[in-house]
């Protein structure tokens, strides 16, 4: 059973993975890093960390929020 710290925690890292999704403080940015641009880069980075934190979850924190009373 998942604590209730643990899934604010949880509902707090995916809201933050959510609104790292799009890098608008990229845009126009026109840097290149080994021949692709940083935006892309940025995006390699966000889906490895969105990666990790799924993998955390499932083995953590798998069917919080499914079944709990309010």
């Amino acid at each position: 059973m998942v604590s209730r710290t643990e899934s604010v925690a949880w509902a707090g890292a995916f809201a933050l993975l959510a609104a790292l999704a799009i890098p608008w403080f990229l845009w126009g940015n026109e840097t290149v890093a080994a021949g692709l641009p940083l935006w892309v880069w940025w995006h390699v980075g966000w889906l490895a960390l969105t990666a990790v934190a799924f993998a955390v979850f499932t083995d953590r924190a798998w069917g919080v929020w499914v079944g709990e009373s309010a």
